[in-house]
């Protein structure tokens, strides 16, 4: 089954035409609505035709049980773990694949040596090299990364492999990976336990630029500073086993995520006595770490809907990252039915709270909490938690109740990053001259919109399991495109980006767009590619394509289906086409296989009448048309001159014909108009008789699809009567012709068009708007686009730390004034 996940991407990278597989014609047809059958994978007892779980679906299992000491002071953590492994597939199995994701920071790492210099990474380009003999030139961040790993001997350290009874397996390490072979073949059904003790050097996360590690806060009062620890990718997680890969066993990169299997945690988690943990799972144990009051204030917050509380207080934090260690805690943590686990500790946070009923289940309560050092400030305290409950409720109406207990966001050196329950967010305010601080408006859009995405990938991927590591955007595009969903719900007049059709339109013709369906580690633009892109398909698919009805019910079925199960693209596809009832395989050819762009041009807009055949009629307006017609200018020269025509000279030469024109109806004409009516059929001379009386007026509009790419065509109609209208004509008018079609638009008498734009909300991502109208209109020039786009930096401004200087100069002022009237 692994090959054919390969096949699908070699002929996503080859374009349309391999894409549609072999086409018998003779011209330069090219069918864009030709069904993926020869793309999809077959259906099977595991997957079958309607996108669903199959009779015979099944998926492996790994629980775990860890106990992991964090030693501050060396920045290293040291672990031991037992892990039950269940074989639930059909097959037999010899060895077992485990990922080590910490070697990718090995120097000899797969992810090291591949690194193309010249590449864009996380943190902008290494290196900067314009041509013509111009040199490279190194960042100093990169320099520094490369002493990172010079002084550092980073990695999993595997001191340990054993079965159940303590008997040493044999093992191979290979990269970001590591074989166990196993003393028996494990059979269906069968399940085998065995034991890993382990330890690593925790990356500085700034540094290195990685997905975790910790993070340094010299000035701090308390001498040496501060350390904030997040955990992720930290102890050793079995390769996920499935029906249509096997083992999937491809390198760790850096890029592409994380495939997992669910399964049940029980973890110990020591660290220094005054550190507070937030955690995966639900915590066990709050007598022995919590003080009497916070274990008060937590209960209390389980009640509490309408805000959040705090459960360390900033005060308490501020006083506790000046304190010094004078021993240890342990940290209990069980979290079922999740397929990873990841932690944040730090005497720096303070903690916050706030229950939230679940709007399918009014006796669940989920608690909604934040944790944040002292950098994190107002606006963490403001909008984080409030985020996440948000997030919970606009999330819950799409897919499912949110299935865990808690959900938490910690703030940290991450830009963002999720795991079961818990995220790690980046945003943080600014330190002021005057001790205070403030943040931008790009802060809190920043802190906002990444909450809600990482809190989002809980329910996808962390719930619906699909394969990250192949294929980005199936957790990443449908999370951007709810994301955007739940932003504008938030507050539409905040400039959200990247997630609409209209965001992306600059990218959809750019030279370095791939195919959507790339394998994560070789998607040039990852941002446009797999956030973006398929954010805007699927805006366009429920807005304007299948409506928000059909749409919302079918993705609502997907996630349903697989909640806590591993879906593949084809059963999303599916499952999209099956419970809408429409067919896309077209949209998805066009959106996820392609590098086609949406560009359609109106090219022509015809107006016609109808020709009566009755001579009394129609030459009379043929007449008029002709007399409207421009007069030649040669003639109106002459006119202008004073020049008098030969005829009027000599009247003489005047004859019938200059009296009565090619226009004037004669019996003949009559006679042939009488013949005509009676050739008609009793059901042809019915409707001929209505079209001459009603006189409608019919319009043909021609179109082009420069692009390529086939969508439905939108058009905003303009009357000179002040009347608008909206038609929308489905894709499939492309299925004969995906180049050119025309279509045939009818109005009463009274109604003339005035004007016609295609796509008139720009909800289609139409890269080019100036070939849109009919007739041409005027449109921005280059120079106001710039300041267009310039201006929408000023979200970056601090406006707040403007208003707080502004009003200090007030006080001082007033301040003045008074000394000099008391004076």
């Amino acid at each position: 089954m692994r090959k054919i996940a390969i096949v699908i991407g070699c002929i996503a990278l080859f374009g349309t035409a391999n894409a549609q597989g072999i086409q018998q014609t003779k011209g330069d047809f090219e069918d864009k609505f030709r069904q993926l059958d020869e793309v999809l994978p077959s259906p099977n007892v595991y997957r079958n035709a309607a996108g669903e779980p199959g009779h015979a679906y099944w998926q492996q299992e790994a629980d775990y049980n860890i106990r992991a000491e964090l030693d501050e002071e060396a920045r290293r953590l040291i672990g031991k773990e037992t892990i039950a492994y269940t074989n639930n597939s059909p097959d037999t199995l010899r060895y077992l694949w485990l990922q080590l994701d910490q070697n990718i920071f090995k120097r000899d790492s797969m992810k090291e040596l591949s690194t193309d210099f010249g590449g864009i990474g996380r943190r902008g380009p290494a290196v900067s090299a314009g041509g013509s003999g111009e040199p490279a030139k190194l960042s100093l961040g990169e320099v520094a990364r490369q002493q990172a790993m010079v002084d550092h001997d980073y990695g999993h350290n595997i001191t340990r492999v054993a079965d159940s009874r303590g008997t040493a397996l044999p093992y191979t390490i290979v990269g970001t990976l590591m074989r166990v072979d196993l003393p028996k073949p494990l059979a269906s059904g069968k399940s085998f336990t065995f034991s890993i003790d382990w330890n690593f050097q925790i990356v500085e996360e700034n540094i290195v630029s990685a997905r975790a590690g910790f993070e340094h806060f010299p000035d701090d009062e308390r001498e040496g500073g501060n350390d904030l620890f997040l955990l992720a990718q930290w102890f050793p997680r079995m390769v996920a086993y499935s029906d249509y890969e096997g083992w999937h066993n491809k390198e760790f990169l850096g890029r592409g995520e994380f495939t997992l299997e669910f399964g049940d945690y029980d973890v110990q988690l020591t660290v220094p006595n005054d550190h507070i943990v937030a955690s995966t799972g639900v915590l066990q144990n709050a007598s022995a770490v919590l003080t009497a009051t916070q274990r008060s204030r937590l209960n209390e917050a389980k009640n509490k809907t309408d805000s959040p509380m705090y459960i360390v207080t900033p005060e308490e934090a501020l006083e506790n990252e000046k304190s010094f260690p004078t021993g240890k805690k342990t940290w209990r943590f069980v979290a079922d039915n999740v397929r990873d686990f990841s932690w944040a500790s730090s005497r720096k946070f303070m903690w916050d709270a706030q229950a939230h009923k679940q709007p399918g289940a009014e006796n669940e309560t989920v608690m909604a909490m934040s944790f944040w050092p002292k950098e994190g400030g107002e606006l963490w305290e403001k909008y984080s938690t409030a985020a996440i409950v948000h997030t919970l409720d606009v999330y819950s109406r799409f897919a499912f109740d949110y299935p865990y207990p808690v959900a938490q966001s910690v703030n940290g050196p991450v830009g963002g990053m999720e795991y079961p329950m818990i995220t790690f967010n980046g945003p943080r305010t600014t330190l002021q001259d005057d001790g205070s601080r403030t943040y931008t408006m790009s802060e809190k859009i920043f802190l906002i919109g990444v909450v809600i995405h990482e809190i989002g990938h809980i329910y996808f991927p962390m719930t619906v399991n699909s394969d990250e590591r192949q294929w980005t955007w199936m957790d990443e595009g449908l999370n951007s495109f709810l994301d955007s969903v739940a932003g504008y719900e938030w507050d539409p007049d905040m400039p959200w980006t990247r997630s609409l059709a209209r965001d992306l339109t600059s990218y959809m013709e750019s030279s370095n767009q791939v195919p959507i369906m790339t394998q994560s580690d070789s998607i040039l633009n990852l941002g446009s590619n797999s956030y973006g892109k398929p954010s805007a398909a699927l805006h366009i698919l429920r807005d304007t394509i299948l409506g928000r009805e059909r749409f919302d019910f079918a993705f609502k079925e997907y996630a349903r289906r697989w909640k806590f199960k591993r879906p593949t693209p084809s059963d999303f596809f599916r499952t999209m086409e099956e419970a809408s009832g429409t067919d896309l395989d077209w949209f998805w050819r066009g959106w996820f296989y392609t590098t086609d762009h949406v560009d359609i041009s109106l090219d022509k807009v015809y107006k016609l009448k109808l020709d009566t055949e009755d001579p009394d009629i129609d030459y009379g307006r043929l007449r008029q048309e002709n007399a409207d017609k421009p007069s030649l200018v040669g003639v109106d020269l002459n006119k202008a001159s004073g020049m008098k025509t030969w005829v009027d000279e000599n009247p003489n030469v005047r004859d019938f014909y200059d009296e009565n024109d090619i226009y004037t109806v004669t019996n003949k004409e009559r006679n042939a108009y009488k013949s005509f009516l009676d050739g008609l059929e009793p059901w042809e001379r019915e409707a001929f008789d209505r079209a001459v009386e009603e006189d409608q007026n019919y319009y043909v509009l021609e179109f082009s699809n420069i692009g390529g790419l086939v969508m439905p065509i939108i058009l905003g109609l303009e009357f000179t009567d002040g009347s608008t209208e909206r038609v929308y004509i489905p894709a499939e008018i492309w299925r004969r012709n995906s180049r050119k079609v025309r279509k045939l638009l009818t109005y009463p008498k009274g109604k003339q068009l005035e004007q016609v734009v295609v796509d008139p909300n720009w909800e289609t991502a139409d890269v080019d708007v100036e070939n849109n109208s009919y007739p041409r209109q005027i449109v921005p020039s280059r120079i106001e686009a710039y300041k267009s786009k310039r201006s929408s930096s000023l979200s970056g401004r601090d406006i707040m730390q403007d208003i707080k200087t502004e009003l200090k100069k007030d006080d001082e002022k007033k301040e003045k004034a008074d000394t000099v009237a008391a004076e």
